[in-house]
């Protein structure tokens, strides 16, 4: 088992640091922190046929929309490896027990959200199953900072916290853009980032014939090919009102790569000079400031927003995701005669589930689409916030556990 490269702590600092600053500030001082986040750099006026709607750029649609998409790559190159690599973790009947406690979490969130907010919700706006979507996803590198501590730098059960997080957030995000598009959905700009892809895959991505000469495979090496395609593709996906965060993940399968994973976010892939590689490790420092960003732009958690939203949240996260997790997943791995895999035990199971009781990046980016109005959004936002107590809770769980005589 290879060893998880330090960025990913540092990656959960700097976006508990960017969450920190921003709650003392929208507490002692509201109206100067939304006004920050809120201030417009630019005003667009751009064709109908590319933007129906007036563009408003401020720091929150840039960091969200823009900056956001470089981290949601960095996630969807890990779960690609995964798929489609030797060794990957999502590899032939591997993927069975992993897809069932991703979709299980997922629909046992959003199933115990709508139960909890038809029976206890208040606000006016708030229709059946409203906001059904902001308990799907969690918070990669914050499940890995607890997940670590738990587990242990070593242990396979990191690994599946690490895959189950990407695969939860990633697939939380596709269907918040195809459920709550932030424009209206017009999958004909769909088409520039398929062709994109294509043509940097067609060019530079294919693996080159054995005969061919020392200049193609050289070509393959270029890194500007794949950055123009991820412009493109950003482009597309955002003019088909589709969120920008997703807006890189289409050129991930077009990018030339290594042949063999060596798991995820592996210290050793740091040595590793094919372009999938090259592009994410010159990501690794810049990423550390847009997670600070985001936090700071996203995370200003109002402390007096309590309200029946908040309780809908902590009974999704709390409850319905390791409830689901455990029935769906462990029901389908035992239904279809499935082992857990080397190293891992039921006991390692349900610490994962408590883990992935926390919701943080996905979940917030999710609050202004899913959500009407400003209150329900903020005490959602709280409910996110105190949903992060589930860690240390599995931490002291789990020590309790290991110091009882055996």
């Amino acid at each position: 088992m290879y060893r998880v490269s330090p960025f990913v702590t540092r990656f959960a600092r700097a976006l508990l640091g960017g969450a920190a600053i921003a709650t003392l500030w929208v507490n002692l001082a509201p109206a100067s922190y939304y006004d920050s986040i809120e201030w417009r750099l630019l005003d667009l006026d751009l064709p109908p046929w590319l933007a129906p709607m007036p563009v408003s750029l401020t720091p929150l649609t840039l960091i969200a929309e823009a900056f956001m998409a470089l981290f949601f790559f960095f996630l969807g190159k890990e779960l690609w490896e995964a798929l489609i690599l030797e060794r990957g973790a999502l590899k032939g009947r591997q993927a069975i027990l992993p897809l069932g406690l991703t979709l299980g979490g997922m629909a046992g969130a959003a199933g115990l959200w709508t139960v909890t907010a038809a029976v206890i919700e208040t606000a006016e706006e708030a229709g059946f199953a409203t906001g059904w979507q902001v308990p799907l996803g969690t918070d990669v590198v914050l499940c890995y900072l607890v997940g670590r501590r738990v587990f242990g730098p070593g242990h396979p059960a990191l690994h599946l916290l690490l895959l189950l997080t990407i695969a939860t957030d990633i697939l939380a995000l596709l269907i918040l853009g195809l459920t709550q598009p932030l424009a209206v959905l017009r999958p004909v700009w769909l088409l520039l980032p398929l062709a994109a892809t294509l043509a940097v895959w067609g060019a530079f991505g294919r693996a080159p014939a054995p005969d061919a000469p020392e200049r193609t495979r050289r070509a393959r090496l270029h890194l500007w090919p794949y950055v123009v395609a991820g412009v493109l593709s950003w482009a597309g996906m955002v003019a088909a009102g589709l969120p920008g965060a997703l807006g890189l993940l289409p050129v991930i399968p077009a990018i030339a790569h290594t042949d063999r994973s060596f798991g995820l976010f592996a210290e050793v892939e740091e040595l590793l000079h094919d372009p999938l590689n090259r592009l994410a490790h010159m990501m690794i420092w810049p990423l550390t400031v847009v997670l600070f960003l985001f936090g700071l732009t996203r995370g200003g958690v109002d402390l007096s927003a309590m309200a029946p939203t908040t309780f809908s949240v902590l009974a999704a996260l709390w409850l319905g995701r390791p409830l689901g997790m455990l029935v769906i997943g462990i029901g389908l791995a035992a239904g279809l005669g499935l082992r857990l895999p080397h190293g891992i035990h039921l006991r390692d199971i349900l610490a994962i589930a408590g883990i992935m009781a926390m919701g943080f990046t996905v979940p917030v980016l999710a609050l202004d689409s899913a959500l009407p109005g400003g209150a329900m959004q903020e005490a959602a936002r709280l409910g996110l916030a105190l949903s992060l107590f589930a860690g240390p809770l599995t931490l002291l769980l789990a020590r309790r556990r290991f110091a009882e005589p055996r």
